[in-house]
């Protein structure tokens, strides 16, 4: 599964309209996370504003790399090695991606558009095989769905 040039166009300018307020996007992001599913609150043990932090920092790294995803591969898979090891299932990763377009749309407004949608969807898809497959080799009992 290959990016297109466009899909890296618009999820980097519409990640730039957002960045802008890092705080609110992980708070509304988390927010919405828990109403979607509120067990997964119970995998969060410290600080959310933390936490925000680190999403964020991770949203910027992922965006500012699509062009050259090679580069974070690694860090991709160990995250997903790492999210094995939290207890997060493959249902979790549809919950986060739900959550996440919820909080782009209501960020970024109008300028949501479907295309930008299909675009930050087919990101998402992306780094998630990556973190899912990675998590089903370190822990082979793993069922991806």
């Amino acid at each position: 599964m290959a990016l297109t040039e466009r899909q890296i166009m618009l999820v980097q300018t519409s990640f730039d309209q957002i960045k802008a307020s890092p705080e609110a996007v992980a708070a509304l992001f988390y927010q919405r996370l828990f109403e979607l599913n509120p067990h997964l609150r119970l995998m969060f043990k410290g600080d959310m504003k933390e936490q925000g932090q680190k999403l964020m920092t991770m949203l910027k790294v992922a965006v500012t790399s699509l062009t050259r995803l090679d580069t974070i591969v690694g860090a991709v898979q160990g995250l997903g090695r790492r999210h094995a090891g939290y207890g997060v299932s493959a249902a979790d990763y549809d919950t986060v991606a739900a959550a996440l377009l919820w909080t782009l749309e209501q960020g970024l407004g109008p300028t949501f558009t479907a295309e930008v949608k299909a675009a930050w969807a087919e990101v998402y898809t992306l780094l998630a095989t990556v973190m899912q497959q990675a998590a089903a080799e370190a822990n082979p009992a793993l069922v991806l769905v």
